[in-house]
């Protein structure tokens, strides 16, 4: 048991479990799935990976040495053939399904590209798991935007409709289709078919265009002013490592009780991370000083969702699963990162730290730290610590 904020709290997440266990992760060198790929490295899993190149430079996947520990092979996911080769070379029992165009922004100036990555990308996906008998588990993620927006003040549920104005939102409405038609039409009694909803994440290696963290890392980084679209936008803030806890821990539901665990599964903060965009800049600058500014832009932009919250109560009553990280917390980890990144730390050495001391929250890990990674990773943190 672990004790933390006055309360104990299970061990859910069984290391035992995942040592040696044989999973394959779509998207690996992007943003989210760097992160997965090190979380599943620290409990031993066997990782292999399908992806195009990391979509930006620099990137979370070249810098903590991601590749390091892993199968890592380079394709589109719009290949059906070169996906089908890499899953059955893998043999996996899990399939972890990220691979996606993920900007809002970007759907619009490529909505074919958009929907025939996040579409076509997670039929592929499927069809290709049908070729595998060893597959028992395959996770899909998703966003919170597939739901059709109605801009109201409750949290949605898995049973609500689904929609979406703008092409992504669209794509990863069609997504939750496809994931369910395959279900039922062609895993009945066979590989448990789940879908994950998640949306807002924020950490430490996002280098992506027009997400509002990285562009003002960018921003302080070359000395100019953040120009800000929407500073009092209302979001549910959580770090990347909430929901990917999730993703592990419905997998692992998904192997062990499949009967129990089909359909769709909402990951979402909790209300105290509910902020302005405002309020997020403010606490995420604050370590910078007079180096962090940003004004208001006020320029015609494209339609973007408003506040859009997630029930995540299926989670948190069937997965033991809830937020670990505070508002505070979630902020300061990311700001934390990408000081030690400004600075020239030990990337690997920091993401590392931060995935051992996250997870140290849900068990206890059965494969340490290699002396050598552990010293290099204390040493860092306690340079980021000094960072002004």
């Amino acid at each position: 048991m672990v004790e933390r904020r006055g309360a104990v709290e299970n061990l859910v997440i069984d290391s035992a479990f995942w040592r040696g266990r044989r999973v394959f992760v779509t998207g690996h060198t992007g943003f989210k799935g760097a992160w997965l790929s090190l979380m599943l490295a620290r409990l031993s899993a066997r990782v292999s990976g399908f992806a195009l190149a990391p979509p930006t430079d620099p990137n979370l996947f070249t810098l903590a040495g991601v590749g390091a520990g892993l199968d890592d092979r380079r394709g589109d996911i719009r290949d059906l053939e070169a996906l089908a080769g890499a899953l059955e070379a893998a043999q996996p029992e899990i399939l972890i399904h990220l691979a996606a165009q993920p900007l809002v922004r970007q759907s619009y100036a490529a909505p074919v590209e958009t929907f025939e990555t996040n579409v076509l990308g997670v039929v592929n996906a499927l069809e290709a798991a049908r070729r595998v008998k060893s597959v028992r588990a395959i996770v899909v993620v998703t966003t919170d935007k597939c739901y059709e927006n109605r801009e109201w003040l409750w949290a949605y549920r898995e049973s609500d409709e689904l929609g979406g104005r703008d092409p992504y939102s669209a794509s990863k409405a069609c997504a939750e289709l496809v994931a369910q038609a395959y279900r039922k039409s062609f895993f009945e009694g066979g590989a448990a078919v789940v879908t994950a909803r998640a949306g807002n994440v924020i950490g430490g290696g996002d280098f992506s265009p027009d997400r509002i963290l990285p562009d003002a890392f960018r921003a302080i980084a070359a000395g100019e002013v953040l120009r800000v679209r929407a500073p009092r936008a209302v979001r549910p803030w959580q770090h990347a490592l909430e929901p990917l806890a999730g993703y592990l821990l419905l997998a692992q539901k998904a192997c062990e009780a499949p009967a129990s665990c089909e359909g769709a599964w909402n990951f979402g903060p909790g209300a105290d991370s509910e902020r302005d965009v405002q309020s997020l800049l403010q606490r995420f600058m604050a370590p910078w000083g007079e180096a962090a500014r940003w004004r208001i832009d006020g320029g015609e932009h494209l339609h973007e969702a408003g506040l859009l919250r997630l029930d995540a109560a299926r989670a948190r009553e069937m997965l033991q699963w809830r937020p670990r990280l505070s508002f505070d917390e979630a902020i300061g980890w990311t700001s934390d990162w990408y000081r030690a990144f400004a600075a020239g730390a030990d990337m690997r050495a920091f993401t590392l730290n931060q995935i051992d001391g996250y997870l140290g929250q849900w068990t206890r890990l059965t494969s340490p730290f290699a002396e050598r990674e552990r010293d290099a990773a204390k040493e860092t943190c306690h340079a980021a610590q000094g960072i002004a």
